[in-house]
């Protein structure tokens, strides 16, 4: 779930920016750079996520994760329609990258923690599946919510959907169903 819904929010949110920008007369460049930020973003932190889940465990990252992943929905709903968009929109890009990273080290660990060996690679395979499939949902469903509604409804959906991924792994921590708490 960590992993599913960390990539449904940030294809959702991520693809819409460029088309927000340019509605409030941002050019080519300026939607790059805030592509670029949040591209970097989501790879760069990886090894500090790696390190914290080890430190504090995949449950309390997941929070974590869930967390980020809204701050960066409000963020991104909360930007102006001037100049702050830019800056706005930058800082939101990059708190959504940065969640996803938490998120993809955190759900790949809960993964890797509760499958027995003899059927970890398939089931991280049904995983690989389900990120791919959420990303293709968050990706198409985007652009309908932002005709239908507004890019700030789609960011604040969207945090607040990559926010029941908490709740979800502390059940399942303390069901027993996952070794997510450091030992």
């Amino acid at each position: 779930m960590v992993l599913v819904l960390s990539q449904l929010a940030m294809v959702a949110v991520m693809t819409m920016p460029p088309i927000h920008m340019h509605a409030h007369g941002f050019g080519t460049a300026a939607s790059g750079l805030v592509i670029a930020l949040h591209t970097g973003s989501i790879y760069l932190p990886a090894p500090l996520a790696g390190r914290l889940v080890d430190r504090f465990g995949a449950t309390a990252m997941s929070v974590v994760t869930a967390g980020t992943l809204l701050a960066a929905g409000v963020v991104a709903a909360l930007a102006p329609g001037h100049s702050f968009t830019l800056i706005a929109l930058a800082l939101a890009l990059a708190l959504l990258g940065v969640g996803w990273s938490f998120g993809l080290v955190t759900g790949t660990a809960i993964v890797t923690n509760s499958t027995p060996l003899a059927t970890r690679a398939k089931v991280q395979g049904l995983v690989d599946v389900a990120i791919a499939i959420a990303g293709a949902v968050g990706g198409l469903a985007s652009g309908i919510v932002v005709a239908f509604a507004s890019y700030p409804i789609l960011a604040v959906l969207c945090g607040v959907l990559a926010f029941v991924a908490a709740p979800a792994a502390i059940v399942a921590a303390r069901k027993g169903s996952a070794r997510a708490w450091p030992t």
